[in-house]
């Protein structure tokens, strides 16, 4: 038969008569003249319950009748030993029976899941299959893992004639009884006495019989993620699966880490934490992953491809979003390759999750500063890092635009423009340029680099990088702190993104006492609330929690605007209120 649900035309043998022929003829007959009998999922039967029968998109009673002991019996009398997973199968079919038992170990319940081999299932992975690489499946139950894993080891066997071996452990991708089912073409089948015996059987399999690749199913203890390993570095393909939907779950599970390489914690020197500009505490990849290609199954026609997995893991543990392939099914069945820009996410260590920016003027050069909420808008403190985009950036637009199609930057550099920071937080970078869409590129090497952005303090004490950038003609534009507004003024200002209304910050400091960089951002922080929000918006504005002499100076900067403001709260949350005229 046929069917359409993944995405194309595949060709499916389901041997469905043999699972129908094991139900009591009460679930037989509505089962074999049911409309739906070529989508059927599974079959449920509980003692004292109603027969279930479930389908892609719904499940419907099959009698009004419940289940009895001798219905289960029927059924028991007629399928295979059930195994110590509680698994049984049916002879020379894919199909799965699963009990549920009591407390005294008797079955009072079955699953009964029909098992079908979908020919062409892979053609969306079919050029990493023969990549030689090894693969691993990732997926929610049902998703069609073990499906795929079925197909990939019989083109593996017969279009590309290779020696492979299935570690077949509850049956279910070969099948019940001792010979295979024909899906998985030349390929052999070692079978697992006991599941939890299964890594044994992995090692066994490449001591004795030679395989130039192994399939293994539900990857699962740390003892098979182990054995997985010992297998890939003797140069043995891989094609597994594992408990988990992304690769994220296996970098926090700790039984299945090592699968992608393993996680430990490094401490960094002061001039490496300084040049990542991160803390000196951070968790590393321990080991190259034991699989080079992980896919994750979101759909039956939707796969998420990630081709590099040490790049994947190493990009996820320092805070940056990957970005992997998407490749679905058209209609017409044709492969469709897209690679979409990552969105822009907030630094693990922020307390402040980020949502997208709203549309319109004001944005906080600080990221701190909440407008109070309103009838109409319902902020809170914690919902937002960026609310809305800088006023200034917004209306600039125009400028980026023209950059883009002269593709020349302020001092004639080629855009986008490349910047190695130094002692400049590599996370905020990147989330100011993708949140003000400026034409500028994080470069690693200093070779590559057409501006050095560092922070002041630090440059001062480390002559080699200034040796360094003048060797090679490289200016050096200094920030005063690693902070987001730092940062953006930095970045618009290296590219004349600022308008000479601006305040420099310096002026700022004219209002302050000390001149201290807590002092100044406070001053920046209520400058930008006032010409942002409260007077085009209207909108009161509440500040950070400050010390009762920064509040001072804030409260002398708002009567500047001829506006009012007032602190409230208790010490050490006392913060300032700022209201529209």
């Amino acid at each position: 038969m046929v069917d359409s649900i993944f995405g194309q035309r595949h060709q499916i043998t389901d041997d469905l008569d043999k699972l129908l022929d094991i139900l009591p003829g009460s679930l037989y007959r509505p089962l074999n003249h049911h409309p739906q009998r070529d989508r059927l999922i599974e079959v449920v039967m509980d003692l004292g319950r109603q027969p279930e029968a479930r389908f892609p998109r719904e499940a419907e009673y099959l009698s009004t009748d419940v289940i009895s002991r001798a219905d289960l019996d029927y059924c028991i009398e007629r399928v295979g030993h059930f195994s110590g997973d509680n698994r049984a199968g049916i002879e020379r079919t894919l199909h799965r029976i699963s009990a549920l038992r009591n407390r005294q170990g008797d079955i009072i319940g079955l699953t009964c899941r029909v098992g079908r081999a979908v020919f062409g299932t892979i053609g969306m992975i079919h050029d990493l299959v023969e990549s030689g690489k090894s693969i691993l499946l990732l997926g929610r139950p049902g998703v069609g893992k073990t499906t795929a894993l079925r197909e990939i080891a019989r083109v593996l066997a017969d279009d590309l004639k290779k020696r492979v071996v299935i570690i077949d452990t509850s049956n279910e991708i070969a099948g019940d009884g001792d010979v295979p089912h024909p899906a998985i073409g030349r390929a052999r089948r070692m079978q697992v006495s006991r599941p939890e015996l299964q890594h044994q059987v992995m090692i066994e399999a490449v001591e004795n019989h030679m395989p130039e690749v192994i399939v293994i199913d539900e990857i699962g203890t740390e003892l098979e993620a182990l054995a997985a390993r010992t297998i890939a570095e003797r140069g043995v393909q891989l094609i597994g699966t594992a408990h988990g939907n992304q690769i994220e779950n296996l970098i926090k599970n700790p039984t299945l880490s090592d699968l992608v390489g393993g996680i430990q914690s490094v401490t960094l020197g002061d001039e490496e934490a300084r040049r990542r500009g991160s803390q000196k505490s951070v968790l590393e990849r321990k080991a190259p992953p034991t699989f080079e290609i992980a896919v994750e199954m979101l759909e039956r026609d939707r796969w998420v491809i990630h081709e590099e997995v040490a790049e994947t893991v190493d990009s996820l543990l320092r805070g940056r979003v990957p970005n992997p392939q998407v490749r679905t099914l058209s209609t017409t069945g044709e492969v469709v390759i897209s690679q979409p820009q990552p969105a822009p996410v907030a630094p693990p260590t922020s307390r402040f999750p980020e949502i997208s920016p709203a549309g319109g003027s004001g944005w906080r050069s600080s990221g701190r500063m909440v407008p109070l909420p309103t009838e109409e808008s319902k902020f809170t403190p914690e919902q937002t890092y960026f609310e809305e985009l800088l006023d200034q950036s917004l209306s600039r637009r125009d400028v980026y635009g023209n950059a883009k199609e002269k593709q020349i930057g302020p001092n004639g550099e080629d855009l986008p423009l490349h910047i190695y920071p130094y002692a400049v937080s590599r996370q905020y970078l990147e989330q100011v340029i993708q949140t003000l869409n400026l034409p500028i590129a994080v470069t690693k090497d200093i070779d590559s680099a057409d501006v050095v952005l560092a922070v002041r303090s630090h440059l001062k004490n480390h002559p080699k990088l200034r040796h360094l950038a003048r060797a090679r003609q490289i200016p050096i534009h200094t920030v005063k702190a690693s902070s987001i507004p730092q940062i953006a003024h930095g970045l618009r200002r290296l590219l004349n993104m600022e308008e000479p209304s601006t305040p420099e910050l310096a002026d700022l400091s004219l209002l302050a006492g000390s001149g201290s960089d807590d002092e100044i951002e406070a001053l920046e922080e209520a400058r930008l609330a006032v010409e942002q929000i409260v007077i085009p918006k209207g909108q009161p504005v509440e500040l950070l929690p400050r010390a009762a002499s920064i509040r001072k100076m804030q409260h002398e900067l708002i009567e500047h605007y001829r506006l009012n403001s007032r602190s409230f709260g208790e010490e050490p949350n006392r913060r300032l209120r700022i209201y529209p005229a």
